[in-house]
């Protein structure tokens, strides 16, 4: 399928590696325009290359800076000409128990995961506007849905830009054909997820290898996910056909989450 974005431009946050490099990978095979965003150089490079390298890429632009910080979002917009897909995704706050939290941890994970989203959009969403096409995904966490015990920084941070969201995606915009959706991975195969089995792995005197065959166990698609299959149901909602879904929250999880809705 077409997705009707060739040419387009996509701004795509925390785009070197994971989630976020899979989502930029497939708006390149689709012919769009794409500018990442890293705080690390050396993978960023290394990113930019490969998506290049795509057939049928467009522009690649690569900006090394804190998507965090007022700074950093101002080089990511200086180097996109327009936007008109914006992919935000930052990586989540570290996992542990919230009597150890500190005012400055929540407020370092309110910056990341949901206040730097919402500066974004608020920067973008207008001019789409005007242009009559623009495409908002928010990579969350399957834990806005279902939430987890250690990861109380993100669950808390995501839900609050999911709330945001949804009063936001069913404003005068949707008539505008700009839409809003959020993508909810659940485990997929990327560093952070690593990170996340050796923490529990720590905590309980086991091994990562151990946590993870476990975590497959307990998986319907008996795998995890590959950034490559996120990176595709990104691009289907960002492409000219999705114009009619917004403000929902897709859960990408392998069929993990037990309920009906």
């Amino acid at each position: 399928m077409d997705l009707g974005i060739a040419g387009r431009w996509a701004l795509v946050c925390a785009a070197s590696k994971g989630l976020g490099l899979g989502c930029a990978q497939a708006l390149a095979s689709e012919g769009a325009n794409v500018t990442i965003v890293a705080r690390g150089e050396q993978a960023l490079q290394a990113a930019a290359a490969q998506l290049r390298a795509l057939p049928g890429a467009g522009q690649v632009r690569a900006v090394a800076a804190d998507i965090a910080t007022a700074e950093g979002r101002a080089a990511a917009l200086a180097a996109c000409p327009q936007v008109d897909i914006l992919v935000n995704n930052a990586g989540g706050p570290p996992p542990g128990d919230f009597r150890t939290w500190q005012r400055e941890d929540w407020l370092r994970a309110l910056d990341a995961n949901m206040l730097a989203p919402i500066a974004l959009i608020q920067a973008s969403v207008d001019a789409m506007a005007a242009r009559g096409f623009g495409r908002i995904v928010n990579i969350t966490s399957s834990a806005v849905k279902a939430p987890i015990d250690i990861l109380g920084l993100s669950n808390g941070a995501r839900s609050g830009l999911t709330g945001f969201v949804a009063g936001l995606a069913r404003s005068g915009i949707a008539a505008r054909n700009v839409t809003i959706n959020n993508l909810l991975p659940g485990q997929f195969y990327t560093d952070r997820l690593r990170g996340n089995f050796a923490a529990v792995a720590e905590r309980e005197g086991s091994s990562e290898q151990d946590v993870a065959a476990r975590k497959q166990a307990q998986i319907p698609a008996a795998r995890f996910g590959t950034p490559a299959e996120f990176g595709t149901a990104c691009a289907f909602l960002c492409g000219a056909q999705a114009g009619y879904i917004t403000g929902q929250n897709l859960l990408i999880d392998g069929g993990a989450y037990p309920g009906t809705f």
